[in-house]
């Protein structure tokens, strides 16, 4: 498993969320991040722990596509 930390992130659009742990696809058994949106409804969504610990591009700068804030 990965080392993702459960706690707040701030996504590189600008909005919070709370990564609540990691899980395992029953098929593929690849990593997913389980996490709920900080704002709005507050609904709760997975992606894949590669794409949530990734470094992307934007305007023409890498960044962290979630950054860690705390617990």
């Amino acid at each position: 498993m990965s080392k993702l930390r459960p706690g707040r992130y701030r996504h590189f659009k600008g909005n919070e969320y709370e990564l609540l742990f990691t899980a395992r696809h029953s098929e593929t058994l690849e990593e997913m991040a389980v996490y709920r949106q900080l704002y709005g409804s507050g609904d709760i969504w997975v992606r894949p722990a590669s794409m949530w610990d990734e470094v992307i591009q934007r305007e023409g700068r890498a960044c962290a596509r979630f950054t860690y804030l705390g617990e």
